[in-house]
């Protein structure tokens, strides 16, 4: 009978040597780490207490803090300048819609939306793409107007020399006159009859809010015009293909999966890219 099997008794006999020698797991191993744990945060305490005294003490000055409250009149001026600063946000909330709608963005952007979709590639290029060479187009165009704006209206206004509302007609006139040169006249008349105005004896007579919207529907008709020019060569190489599939018996077959790269390949032979930005810009001249 082994030295380590139970008796006839049931009781266990004494242990094996080779349990005497399995070494017992010192208990310090396992609480190694538990000891550095408050000398740990007491260091890291003292760190931000340490930075905290030397930033509100850097050269000798205190940090400025910015209080937000609300107050009671002084007098009409406060209310005045409350009223100000509340219409000027209220601007800054629409300023992105207002720059689009009364610049060139409107007839790029759908020009190149135009000539996604008549490729057959609606997804490309994508939109974030579309959307960048708009924006850089609209400022390759309006770079003009802009600098005639920040030389007669921004940098006078900001070295003191003209008054706000002074600098906002200085704005005004230069996008008046880019929205004038490519308005249409039927447009024109259209809502200024709607706007139940007497008949302007010069174009300078003709209110802004009536010229803006004029200005975006004259857009919309020049970048559709531009779209059904540019979806002619594109939607011959689609009858084309559509004749002769039909032809051949293959009518299962989707006229659009083999006309696709024929009309990449016609796009990028006749340097789509380079006719298409030549004829945008020289639009607006």
């Amino acid at each position: 009978m082994n030295a380590g099997a139970p008796g006839i008794l049931g009781r266990a006999s004494a242990p094996t040597r080779a349990d005497d020698d399995c070494p017992a797991v010192p208990t310090s191993r396992r609480r190694v780490g538990i000891p550095y744990v408050p000398l740990f945060l007491a260091l890291s305490l003292l760190f931000v207490l340490t930075g905290c005294g030397a930033a509100d003490s850097v050269g000798g000055q205190s940090i400025p803090k910015v209080t937000l409250g609300v107050d009671q009149a002084q007098g009409p001026q406060d209310t005045v300048q409350s009223i100000q600063i509340i219409v000027l946000l209220t601007v800054l909330s629409l300023a992105p819609a207002i720059l689009i709608m009364v610049t060139a963005f409107t007839r790029i952007i759908i020009v190149l939306s135009l000539i996604r979709n008549a490729i057959g590639v609606p997804q490309l290029p994508p939109n974030q793409v579309l959307i960048g060479l708009a924006l850089f187009l609209t400022f390759f165009v309006m770079a003009p107007v802009v600098q005639q704006v920040e030389r007669e209206a921004y940098s006078p206004f900001v070295d003191g020399k003209v008054t706000q509302s002074e600098a906002f007609a200085k704005t005004e006139a230069p996008l008046r006159a880019f929205m004038l040169r490519q308005v249409r006249e039927k447009d024109l008349a259209l809502f200024v009859y709607l706007a139940r105005l007497d008949q302007p004896k010069s174009i300078e007579d003709v209110p802004t809010y009536v010229v803006i919207p004029s200005f975006i529907i004259s857009e919309l008709k020049t970048a559709f015009q531009m779209g059904f020019v540019i979806f002619i060569p594109f939607l011959v190489i689609d009858l084309v293909v559509s004749t002769v599939l039909m032809s051949m018996g293959m009518m299962m077959l989707p006229p659009v999966l083999i006309s696709l790269p024929f009309k990449i390949l016609l796009f990028v032979m006749v340097d789509g890219w380079y006719l298409l930005m030549r004829a945008l810009v020289l639009s607006f001249n």
